[in-house]
């Protein structure tokens, strides 16, 4: 007579979380659809999978330990209450049985991803009376060959870039959930907390198929100088009264280096001027830098400005317009 103790590797003091543990480990190892070029491997998870259906069922358990059913469950004595002739044991156990541990089928769903391996396309119902798992190669019913691959998961990951990065296409590190490190190269129109997906970068597939992809969430460095606005970016340049009024040149910064900038006479506080290409790469063309003007006042005292200002003062300058 077969022990589901030693099958399962625990102790006859084992609790339902040390038997479900086990369980999860040997069934993780031992599936068919892990092995596939193991012909033993369909057998060894069967007797786990047997072994699991009578130690994670509270009263069946209880049961073996009185001995009153036998390593699979069934009735030592013939005519004994509770079971079907021959009843083997089914994954996840008939219908009235209480698993402590939750069902073969439950667990198996957790490791496989809700694909735990039963119904049409993993254990079919033909082979029930030998422990609910069909003949090997039966068609759909049968074990791993004739089951579609599945996708690994996806894993998820936080990618955080500066402004300069981004705009000269540099590949920034990023490590993902499964603890991994790669390069990625943030696609041109990539806007802030945008999700970008990398083929094949996820958790392999647990039966031979393509792996998972990995989703990557990019943000944005805040930036000393710059604020984003889609593509463009905006910056405030701070000149002096006297650059307001005659004009002249200064110097903003950019992205890439700073540049020269017109300003024209008579320029107010708050205007806007356009530097065609210097914002964040999009799609089909970079956006633009927007300087807005920013009349600022020297710290120090000046008494000629003071002067002046105070005569502008005594003679009665022309009101401003009114917008």
């Amino acid at each position: 007579m077969s022990d589901p103790y030693k099958i399962l590797g625990v102790t006859k003091g084992a609790s339902a979380a040390d038997i479900k543990s086990a369980f999860r480990n040997l069934a993780k190892k031992n599936h068919p659809d892990q092995n596939p070029n193991d012909p033993k491997a369909k057998e060894r998870f069967s007797k786990i999978n047997n072994a699991y259906d009578v130690l994670g069922d509270t009263e069946k358990r209880a049961q073996f330990d009185r001995g009153e059913v036998d390593g699979d469950g069934n009735p030592v004595h013939p005519g004994f209450g509770g079971f079907g002739q021959g009843g083997g044991a089914r994954p996840g156990g008939p219908s009235g049985q209480t698993f402590a541990g939750g069902g073969a089928e439950e667990i198996l769903s957790e490791i496989f991803g809700g694909r735990g391996g039963f119904g049409r396309s993993g254990f079919g119902q033909a082979g029930a009376a030998q422990g609910g798992f069909g003949q090997a190669g039966a068609g759909p019913q049968g074990f791993g060959g004739t089951r579609r691959p599945q996708k690994g998961t996806d894993v998820e990951g936080k990618l955080a870039i500066t402004l300069e990065d981004l705009a000269a296409g540099k590949k920034a590190s990023v490590t993902l959930g499964d603890g991994r490190t790669v390069a990625v190269s943030v696609p041109k129109g990539t806007k802030d907390g945008q999700t970008i997906r990398l083929k094949g970068q996820g958790a392999p597939s647990p039966n031979g198929g393509t792996a998972g992809d990995a989703r990557i969430t990019v943000r944005y460095i805040p930036h000393p100088l710059f604020k984003v606005d889609g593509t463009n970016l905006r910056y405030d340049a701070p000149i002096h009264l006297h650059q307001a009024y005659l004009g002249g040149k200064i110097q903003v910064p950019t992205l890439s280096g700073r540049v020269n900038l017109t300003v024209p006479p008579k320029s107010n506080s708050g205007s806007t001027m356009r530097i065609p290409g210097k914002g964040l790469p999009g799609k089909s063309k970079s956006g633009d830098l927007l300087v807005s003007l920013q009349i600022q006042f020297p710290d120090q005292p000046e008494p000629e400005l003071e002067a002046l200002m105070q005569k502008w003062a005594k003679e009665g300058r022309p009101p401003l317009k009114q917008k």
